[in-house]
C-alpha cells in the first residue's frame, strides 16, 4: 500500500497545478507563435539578443531604421530580400518581437508565482526540485532561441534546422513537463496519499515514437520540405519520392525530399501507437484523455494533407503545428494516466 506523501499543511497542490496549467497554456501560445514567425520568415529580423532592453520595441522612425541597417548586413537579406521595404521589415520584426516577448512573459510567469510559492511553503514535499528542474529547462530554452538564431546570421540564409529541431522540442518537452506535473498535484490534491504517475513502457515506447516523428516534423520545416510534393498520398506520382538524393544516414536529415517522406509515412507509426495509449489511458479510468489522444491526432493528420494539397497554405500550416502541440499535450495526458497506479480521476 502506497505511503502517504510528507507535504506541509500549508501546501496548495491544486493551486499549483493551476498555475502550471495556466503556463502551459503560455507555452502553447509561443509554439503557435513560433510557428507563424518560421513561416513567415521573421526569425531573423532581430539580429541581437538583448533579454532586457530587447522587450521594448523600436518607437520612432529613427530607431526603425537603424534595427532595418542591421537586418541589411545579413546573408538573408543581401541574397534573398534583396529591396524589401521598411513596412515589410516592420512586419517580420513584429512576428519575432512577439515570440521572444511571450518567452519573457512565460520567464516571469513561472519564475515569480514559484518564489512565492517557495515563500508560503505551499509547494509539496518532492515537488520542488521538478518545478526548479522546469524552470531551469525555460531558461535554456531562451538561450537555445538565441542559438539557433545566430546559425542564420552570417554564413547561412536560414536558421539550422538541426537547431530549429532542439528548439522546438524542448518547448515541447517543457509543454508536456508542465502538464505532467500539474497532473501529479491534481491527484494529490484529490488523494494526499496519492504517489506522482510513473511512465509505462507503452508510454515510453509512444514518446519515442511521437519524438521521431515532431522531429521529422521540425526538419520539414527548417528545411522548407513541405514544397517537395503538393499530392497525396503519393509523392508527385510516385510512393517513393524520385527526387531523393539517398547518400548515407545524413541524407535522412538533409535531403527535403527524404524528410518529407519520411515525416509522411512514419506519422501511421505514431498513430497506431497513440492508439495503444489512448486504450491503455481508457483502460485506467480515463476516458477523457483517451478522446483527446484520438481527437488531436485525427486532426493533425487530416491537417497535414491539407497542408500538402494546399501547396503549403500558411494557416493550415500554422494550425498544423498548433495542433502538433495539442498531441504532446494529449499524450502526456494519456501517459499520465496509464500510469496512475492507486485512484483513477
Amino acid at each position: 500500500m502506497s505511503s502517504p506523501t510528507l507535504t506541509p499543511p500549508t501546501a496548495r497542490p491544486a493551486a499549483l497545478a493551476n498555475w502550471l496549467l495556466a503556463v502551459a497554456m503560455l507555452v502553447f501560445a509561443m509554439v503557435v507563435v513560433g510557428g507563424i514567425t518560421r513561416l513567415t520568415e521573421s526569425g531573423l529580423s532581430i539580429t541581437e539578443w538583448k533579454p532586457i532592453t530587447g522587450a521594448i520595441p523600436p518607437l520612432n522612425e529613427a530607431q526603425w531604421l537603424a534595427e532595418f541597417q542591421k537586418y541589411q548586413q545579413i546573408p538573408e537579406y543581401k541574397e534573398l530580400n534583396q529591396g524589401m521595404s521598411l513596412q515589410d521589415f516592420k512586419f517580420i520584426f513584429f512576428w519575432e518581437w512577439v515570440h521572444r516577448l511571450l518567452g519573457r512573459l512565460i520567464g516571469l510567469a513561472f519564475a515569480l508565482p514559484l518564489a512565492w510559492f517557495a515563500v508560503r511553503r505551499a509547494i509539496p514535499k518532492g515537488y520542488g526540485l521538478r518545478l526548479v528542474a522546469l524552470l531551469a529547462l525555460g531558461g535554456l530554452q531562451g538561450a537555445i532561441g538565441w542559438w539557433m538564431v545566430a546559425s542564420g546570421l552570417s554564413d547561412r540564409t536560414d536558421v539550422s534546422h538541426y537547431r530549429l529541431a532542439v528548439h522546438l522540442l524542448t518547448a515541447l518537452t517543457i509543454l508536456a513537463g508542465l502538464i505532467w506535473t500539474a497532473l501529479d498535484l491534481r491527484a494529490l490534491a484529490a488523494n494526499p496519499a496519492a504517489r506522482p504517475s510513473r511512465l509505462t513502457p507503452l508510454a515510453a515506447i509512444t514518446a519515442a515514437i511521437l519524438f521521431i516523428q515532431l522531429l521529422f516534423g521540425a526538419w520539414v520545416a527548417g528545411l522548407n520540405a513541405g514544397w517537395a510534393s503538393d499530392t497525396w498520398p503519393l509523392m508527385n506520382g510516385r510512393f517513393f519520392p524520385e527526387n531523393a538524393q539517398f547518400s548515407g544516414f545524413a541524407s535522412l536529415s538533409d535531403d527535403p525530399h527524404l524528410v518529407h517522406f519520411i515525416h509522411r509515412w512514419w506519422a501511421w507509426v505514431a498513430v497506431a501507437a497513440l492508439i495503444l495509449l489512448a486504450r491503455a489511458a481508457k483502460a485506467a479510468g480515463s476516458r477523457p484523455a483517451s478522446i483527446a489522444i484520438h481527437s488531436a491526432f485525427g486532426t493533425q493528420i487530416l491537417l497535414g494533407i491539407a497542408v500538402v494539397m494546399s501547396g503549403m497554405n500558411i494557416v493550415l500550416a500554422v494550425l498544423h503545428q498548433a495542433v502538433g502541440a495539442l498531441v504532446v499535450a494529449a499524450t502526456a495526458w494519456g501517459a499520465h494516466a496509464a500510469g496512475r497506479r492507486d485512484q483513477r480521476y
